[in-house]
């Protein structure tokens, strides 16, 4: 019966179902090949009943899609968290429709859980409860996201190669898929925050110690889990993390390439926006001096922002393997290098995993959608089987 179903899934698509082994030619989002070995599900985590303007709604509640090999041969399994206005649709495939990062790892023996963050997407929008939401335009993904090299803003951008067909901007088709795949989202980056950080453990609880693998605004989340949870936590993989440290930037071009967003600080506690576990013991942010350094580590970066020595530690943190995962023509690669040296005071020392120096260039933000993503999900995945143990 599922292969008469799998057929007619084929008759609609107008694709051809022989014994060869090479796939006939799909059009973007219509998978190459089914995978009968592969087991899928979902579920959800947490949530809870509440009464909102007299009517009883669930909140709180987080979808989760699960993908595994038959015999799953790595010992923890792979949580990934997806970023601002994003779905977990980013891991599941490419928008030219090719095979996306859940594939790469299933191959290689792990069982993968696909979330979409708490008040997004399947998980279920919910204005009423979470507040006011918000919406990327297509301009502010195309200027640093996908297609940068338009735009040079920013020292790396002209380095980006490997969007499928050419610059990522409007009316190349795979960026046109992509958009489309924009949802709306919880306005408030601290409300996200308060509301991700409790699913992601009630997730870790039902399936057992993973790896936490993070992109871009999900970087909160990973630090923030494994601070609170480091029995749960594995490995940490911040692709791209959410920053710089404590305050946002904006990229303007020319030599004087960026500047800060405010006075205010954006991320109160360097990498998260809700208290960490610091050492001695931190009662508000303003217990955090912060001081930004007079030159940056190196040409192309920003001047870090870090904690004024000596710095505060970070104990829970060291306890969890980390590695930080940059893209060479990424925005992000401005200032990954300061996460990095702010976990690193904090005594956490997290790895890096710089792609260019690993021999894979050309890489924008979204790294998991482009040509080589395969080469990228590899790397990652050597790192892993090295690390969490």
């Amino acid at each position: 019966m599922r292969r008469l179903a799998l057929l007619g899934v084929c008759a609609l698509f107008g694709l051809t179902v022989t014994a060869q082994t090479e796939p006939a030619p799909v059009t973007p989002n219509v998978p190459a090949t089914f995978k009968p070995t592969q087991r899928e599900g979902y579920f959800f985590v947490g949530g809870r009943y509440e009464t909102v303007g007299g009517k009883d709604l669930a909140t709180g509640q987080m979808f989760v899609q699960f993908h595994a090999p038959v015999d799953v041969t790595q010992p923890f399994p792979v949580v990934m968290v997806h970023g601002t206005a994003q779905t977990g649709v980013n891991f599941l495939a490419t928008p030219d429709g090719r095979r996306g990062w859940v594939d790469y790892f299933v191959e290689r023996g792990f069982a993968v859980y696909v979330v979409d963050q708490v008040g997004r997407g399947r998980s279920g929008d919910n204005p009423e409860v979470y507040g006011p939401y918000a919406r990327l335009a297509p301009g502010d993904l195309e200027s640093i996201f996908t297609g940068q090299e338009r735009f040079a803003l920013f020292p790396q951008a002209m380095l980006h190669t490997q969007w499928p067909g050419g610059p990522g901007v409007k009316g190349n088709v795979a960026f046109d898929q992509f958009y489309l795949s924009q949802v709306p989202y919880i306005a408030s980056a601290l409300k996200s925050e308060e509301l991700v950080n409790p699913a992601l453990i009630a997730l870790l609880e039902k399936i057992g110690p993973s790896v936490l693998l993070t992109h871009s605004q999900a970087g909160v989340f990973g630090w923030a889990v494994s601070d609170q949870r480091p029995d749960l936590v594995k490995a940490h993989v911040a692709v791209e993390p959410n920053g710089p440290t404590f305050f946002d930037i904006k990229f303007k071009g020319g030599d004087e390439w960026y500047e800060r967003v405010g006075e205010a600080r954006a991320r109160p506690y360097g990498i998260t926006r809700l208290p960490l576990r610091f050492e001695p013991t931190v009662g508000s942010p303003a217990d955090l001096t912060v001081v930004q350094a007079e030159q940056p580590t190196r040409v192309g970066q920003i001047r870090c922002w870090l904690q004024a020595e000596p710095a505060r530690q970070l104990p829970n943190l060291a306890k969890v393997p980390a590695v930080i995962v940059t893209g060479e023509a990424s925005f992000r690669a401005t200032m990954d290098d300061c996460t990095s040296a702010f976990l690193a005071q904090a005594g956490a020392k997290p790895d890096r995993l710089a792609l260019a120096e690993h021999g894979i260039h050309g890489n924008g933000h979204m790294m998991m959608l482009e040509l080589n993503n395969g080469a990228v999900a590899d790397a990652i995945i050597d790192w892993i089987v090295t690390k969490a143990r």
